[in-house]
Formats: C-alpha cells, sequence, structure tokens
C-alpha cells in the first residue's frame, strides 16, 4: 500500500482537529452505527475544556489503495515546539486558512517552517460559509504571505480548494456541490503530495514525540528514515553529537491506524510508527541498527522566551491539599515534562527547592502548571519573566513579539496608546470589515505579559489578540507595572462576610466569604498604589440590644475571581501565585510583614 505523510497546519480555532473529524467519517474509521466523539483527536483533559489543540497527534486513514497518515498540529504558537518537529515527519502539509480571519501570526510562523523544510503546500480556505468571509482577498492574502516568506516557484503554485470543515466538503470552487465531501481533498493529497523520501541502508528514525503508556513504558513516535524493524531487533539510541545513548531491544511497534493503535510485526521506511521497548532515549535521537554510528540531523527548535520560578511551597496551609509537595517529586515531574518537551528548559536553582522553568510563553507554563495541579501537586510560582541574551558587543538584547490585535474601531484608540505604554512599535492599521480594524505591533515580551486581561476590560472583551515570536533586539528601557497595591490579611484563620463587607471601599476583593487565609495572602486589591494590611477576620461586635437594621444579612459585592492564567501575569515580583489541586492562592514572598519592612529598607538604602 502506498504512504502519504501529511501535517494539518493553521492558526489557533480555524478548524484543523474538526476537519480531520470529518476525514476520520468520510473515510470510514467509524461504524455506521458508532458514536462519533467531536473533536476525537484531543484527547487531554486541558484540550477538551479549552478547545485548543496542545499536543500534536498522528492518525491515518485509507483512500483509493493508498494509506495516508495525518499529523494534526497545535494552534497556539506557545506550543511551537510540537509543531517544528512534526514537519520531519511529513511530505505535504494542508494550509488550512479562515475565510474571514485570512492568514494570521501562527499561520506565518508554521508555514514559514514548512516551506524552510521544502514541504509544498496545498491551501485550504476554511469557513467558506461566514457571512463574513472574504474568500477573495484571503487568496491574494496567503500568497503574498508565501511569496514574503521566500518561497521557491514550485511551492508558491500551490493548488486552492474552498469548503466547510464543519460541513464535511471541499471544493474547486467557493459554492458548494450538490454531491459535496472531503473527496476533493484527498484526491488532491494522492495527486499533489510525493511519495515518503526513503534513505538507503538499515534501520535509522528520528524520535519525535514521546510519551507515557502504563502498560508499555516509553513510546517514541517518528517516520522511519531508512530500512524496517521488527519486534525484538536490537537497535540503539545516538544523541545529536553522535554518542550512544542505550542499546536494546524493540518490545512493540504500533502503527496509527484511524483512532486505534495496531500492533505490527514490521514496520517499513517512510511509515510512521511509535516503538516501546528503550528506556532512556527521547525526542531528537536517533533510533537505529547497531552498525550506524551516525545520527540523522534534528531540525533545529526556537529558544524559550520566558522563564518562571517553581518553588516548594512553605504557606501555612502547605501539604494540606496536595500529596505531592517535595522539592524531589517536583524536580522529577518537571525533568520528566522536558524530555518530552524540547520547548521547555528546566534548570534547578542553588537552594534545591526551586526551578528554573522556561518556556515559549506564559500560556505554555500555564498548562504545564494546571496538569501538575490536576495530578496533584501542590507549589508556588514566581511571575514570568522574559529570557534576555547578550549581542556580540555585549549589549542586552530581550524577545520582541509580533502581536496582530483585531479590535472594534472604537476601541482602537486605547489600544494604541496602551500598547505605546508598553513600548510597542505600531506597524500597521487596517480594516478587517464589520467595524473592526487589525493592528500589528512589534513590542517587547516584558510589556506584554499581563496585557491580555487589560485588553479584554478596555475592548469589552471584543478584541481578539495573536503574538507570534518575531526576534531578539537591544533592550527597550523601563516599562511601567502594576500601578494598584494589593489588601494583605495580617492573620491566620477564616474570612468574615462583616470584615469583607467594611473593606469594599479599599477596593475590589479577590476573595470571598468562608475562604481560609493566612498572614501575607493576597485578599484583594488596593485603589491605591501601596499595599494594605487588613483585617478579614473581624466578626460582628455582639450585644444584648435590639437596633433597627441589625439582623440584616451583609450584601457582598461577587469577588473578582483570578484564574491561573491572569493571577500568573498580574502579581508583581514580590509576590507568588499558590498552586494546589483545589485552591489558587496570592500571597507576598516574605508572609512576615516585619521582613518585608526589612527588605523595603535595605532596598532604599541600597
Amino acid at each position: 500500500m502506498e504512504l502519504r505523510n501529511i501535517a494539518i497546519i493553521a492558526h489557533v480555532d480555524h478548524g484543523k482537529t474538526t476537519l480531520v473529524d470529518e476525514l476520520l467519517k468520510q473515510s470510514g474509521v467509524y461504524r455506521e452505527n458508532e458514536r462519533v466523539q467531536e473533536r476525537a483527536m484531543d484527547s487531554g483533559d486541558i484540550e477538551k475544556e479549552r478547545g485548543i489543540t496542545i499536543l500534536a497527534k498522528a492518525t491515518s486513514i485509507e483512500w483509493k489503495g493508498h494509506r495516508i497518515n495525518i499529523v494534526d498540529t497545535p494552534g497556539h504558537a506557545d506550543f511551537g515546539g510540537e509543531v517544528e518537529r512534526i514537519l520531519s515527519m511529513v511530505d505535504g502539509a494542508i494550509v488550512l486558512v479562515d475565510a474571514a480571519e485570512g492568514p494570521m501570526p501562527q499561520t506565518k510562523f508554521v508555514v514559514g517552517k514548512a516551506l524552510k523544510v521544502g514541504l509544498k503546500p496545498i491551501v485550504a480556505i476554511n469557513k467558506i460559509d461566514r457571512p463574513d468571509g472574504r474568500h477573495e482577498e484571503v487568496v491574494n492574502e496567503v500568497f503574498d504571505l508565501f511569496a514574503a516568506l521566500d518561497a521557491n516557484d514550485e511551492q508558491l503554485d500551490f493548488p486552492i480548494l474552498y469548503g466547510s470543515g464543519r460541513g464535511g466538503w471541499m471544493a474547486d470552487v467557493p459554492e458548494q456541490p450538490e454531491n459535496s465531501s472531503l473527496e476533493p481533498l484527498l484526491d488532491l493529497v494522492l495527486k499533489h503530495v510525493p511519495k515518503p523520501s526513503v534513505g538507503e541502508g538499515p534501520f535509522r528514525m528520528i524520535g519525535t514525540l514521546l510519551e507515557s503508556n502504563n502498560f508499555l513504558g516509553r513510546m517514541i513516535t517518528g517516520r522511519i528514515h531508512s530500512g524496517s524493524i521488527k519486534p525484538n531487533q536490537a537497535v540503539k539510541v545516538l544523541a545529536q553529537d553522535g554518542k550512544t545513548v542505550e542499546t536494546g531491544r524493540i518490545s512493540k511497534i504500533l502503527a496509527f491506524r484511524g483512532l486505534e493503535r495496531t500492533t505490527l510485526e514490521e514496520a517499513h521506511a517512510g511509515d510512521i510508527v511509535a516503538i516501546a521497548g528503550l528506556q532512556k532515549g527521547t525526542v531528537a535521537d536517533t533510533y537505529c541498527d547497531p552498525s550506524i554510528s551516525e545520527a540523522l540531523t534534528a531540525q533545529p527548535i526556537d529558544p524559550p522566551t520566558v522563564t518562571m520560578s517553581f518553588i516548594v511551597n512553605d504557606s501555612p496551609y502547605a501539604g494540606t491539599e496536595g500529596d505531592k509537595v517535595t522539592s524531589r517529586v517536583i524536580r522529577d515531574r518537571l525533568f520528566k515534562e522536558a524530555e518530552g518537551n524540547v520547548a521547555l528548559k528546566i534548570e534547578e536553582a542553588e537552594d534545591k527547592d526551586s526551578f528554573y522553568v522556561s518556556g515559549r510563553g506564559e500560556l505554555q507554563l500555564a498548562v504545564l502548571i494546571e496538569t501538575m495541579r490536576r495530578e496533584g501537586f501542590e507549589f508556588a510560582v514566581s511571575r514570568p519573566r522574559v529570557v534576555f541574551h547578550k549581542g556580540e558587543n555585549g549589549e542586552r538584547l530581550e524577545p520582541v513579539e509580533e502581536v496582530v490585535i483585531d479590535v472594534d474601531e472604537e476601541h482602537s484608540g486605547v489600544v494604541v496608546q496602551k500598547m505605546n505604554e508598553r513600548k510597542g512599535d505600531m506597524l500597521e492599521l487596517k480594516p478587517s470589515g464589520g467595524n473592526r480594524v487589525r493592528l500589528v505591533f512589534h513590542a517587547p515580551t516584558r510589556g506584554l505579559i499581563g496585557y491580555q486581561s487589560e485588553l479584554m476590560t478596555d475592548t469589552k472583551g471584543t478584541a481578539i489578540m495573536n503574538r507570534l515570536f518575531h526576534d531578539y533586539v537591544p533592550y527597550k528601557g523601563d516599562i511601567g507595572g502594576r500601578t494598584q497595591g494589593v489588601l494583605i490579611s495580617n492573620d491566620q484563620g477564616e474570612s468574615v462576610s462583616f470584615a469583607l463587607f467594611n473593606l469594599e471601599d479599599r477596593g475590589p476583593m479577590i476573595i470571598g466569604a468562608g475562604v481560609k487565609v493566612y498572614q501575607g495572602m493576597i485578599i484583594g486589591i488596593h485603589m491605591r498604589e501601596n499595599d494594605l494590611e487588613v483585617n478579614v477576620l473581624k466578626g460582628k461586635k455582639l450585644t444584648n440590644m435590639r437596633a433597627s437594621g441589625k439582623d440584616e444579612a451583609v450584601k457582598l459585592t461577587t469577588p473578582q475571581a483570578m484564574s491561573l492564567e491572569r493571577a500568573l501575569s498580574w502579581i508583581q515580583d514580590d509576590e507568588l501565585v499558590e498552586v494546589t489541586p483545589k485552591t489558587i492562592r496570592l500571597r507576598k514572598i516574605h508572609l512576615d510583614p516585619i521582613d518585608r519592612k526589612r527588605l523595603a529598607k535595605s532596598k532604599s538604602d541600597g
């Protein structure tokens, strides 16, 4: 059976996973009476809740005597490390573009990588039935994008299809034909995507995805570069520098067939398979016959731009809600994560109780934190900081991102003003239809930390912001931080409605009544710039005198809930987010007010 290997790449929410659903349905993967799950490829709990793809996943379908291996890739730039590795496994790519939004930053990022490794793309204009669709302009924008990314003549001569992934059809024209299906897309894949290029010699394969299986142990997915492999065959693992990592035997070979994994007795060059039986080999290593001495070259991965500290929890409530609290178990979990996620970098601090975790963006780190807390971990994390580099002349370089903000015209002024305050340079302002404008900026990553929630407030929730790492540039100077102080609990206990009610004129609360608090924990936002210690445990004085209004219930304003992402971006350098399986709390690093004053005094003296 002939093979074709393709990736589906697009910006977040442009319909990649939904299109894969329809391809699986129409190629006969499901039985007629089988209950079909929506977005079947998004298997993780967080993926299902957020409606985004975080981990790349492979599947395959049979079509007209061919096997088509399909890889569904993430749409967020924060998970770009996944996409970069995937592209080495495939020979073609379907670039999915929204008929209304057009090519967005993530499209640009992934397409740039795909063109660089020589893939010939198929462009599919999705969601053609949107009332605000503008497919002709979008096709021109895609062509301009390809040209700007130095595509060669062959890549610029890309085929175009129009359709709706959710509707389950694609066609050469924007109008839906009578007998509509995804057949034109699948036929085009067979015609346009070349057969897998196969190397000479014995078995070789680059590890692309790493996962852990309860029964089979470590499993490595990749495309076989040359030769063939059978169970119980001896293999060795080579690092990128050619050193032997380990030798061992393959216990099992699994192939992706629809949503199932099938055991194979033999796999050949060009196929995408998962192998089990090795203990140390990881992503970007070469798995090969023992006679091979040179490793295959893996795609380079862009460096991390944001770092934060993961610290052992030392609050008064430490260990009361989570069962994984020690530095050893946190360390093992972080290093295990870094094995399979090459975009993450973990360093142990000198005190052994904290770890520096660097990644592509706040979202990637927030997803890691959320995953760990669901597994029972309890720890504290610091505010995200950017990773600075040193230039050739010793100058300080910082990461700058390309920011695209789609917003209603009436709110564009405040967006431009806020981005200027954050040292953002405006590159473009153009109408994007329906009284909306598209603003494009180059802004330092430092200035964007915490801006998402502020943008939502400024634009009444109508803005859509997309970010993409652009380059390292000379340091742009100081950027102002949070303008408000915080309200801090001065004692340990449970918050009381009466105390919270009397503090409401000081600023909005972030906790409600009956919440466990401790000294140094942040319970609200102060109206002024300074921090203020308050008593939230103070109940109403009881007397034996009746008074009018005495028995009235206290009506509290609903507290401002702090989601994990908002908390991470909102805190200052002297604050932490305490994360447990049940609760997210905000606190000062130094819980004792005397320690905080002493530290503030030493800073002002210094």
